[in-house]
């Protein structure tokens, strides 16, 4: 196996959250509706508002990477949704959805062996396509880890999870 082949897979584990990382989904497995909306105790944000968050940023990433007319997005108010908003079943699922396709996105440029993974993106050459897929591996993995965490401080693991 070359270097290359090497790099691609550790990325894809990477985004995947294989190993050392939870995934997405099992963070949000059976994850009660009703808490959907819940703050965890001294956190201003809730359940639904940490996942939109990471949609947000992935897709935002994403769309760095591949639009030549990329716009930046204000921080901190595009990145969260406002204070009060509240996601029912179907939006929370659609903010999944959403998530998992722009992963599905990084990921096959990952496996496109005529990227560079080194080389310079073409609308933003001071960042590389290495450098975009370790920013929102890192990012993802961070907050996926803040979930779970959240979650086990507020009960919400069914029993025998793990």
């Amino acid at each position: 196996m070359n270097a290359d082949t090497i790099l691609r897979q550790q990325l894809l584990d990477l985004l995947r959250g294989s190993q050392a990382h939870m995934s997405l989904d099992h963070a949000v497995a059976d994850f009660p509706v009703m808490y959907f909306n819940a703050h965890p105790p001294n956190v201003t944000y809730t359940f639904w508002h940490l996942l939109e968050h990471l949609r947000f940023a992935q897709w935002d990433i994403l769309d760095y990477i591949r639009n030549p007319d990329y716009q930046w997005s204000s921080w901190p108010i595009d990145y969260w949704p406002a204070p009060d908003a509240q996601a029912d079943e179907t939006q929370w699922n659609e903010t999944l959805r959403r998530f998992r396709e722009d992963l599905r996105a990084l990921e096959v440029m990952v496996e496109n062996p005529t990227i560079d993974l080194t080389a310079p993106l073409p609308y933003a050459p001071q960042h590389t396509y290495l450098r975009e897929i370790l920013l929102v591996a890192d990012h993802n993995a961070y907050h996926i880890g803040e979930f779970a965490i959240l979650r086990q401080v507020m009960g919400l693991w069914p029993p025998g999870a793990t």
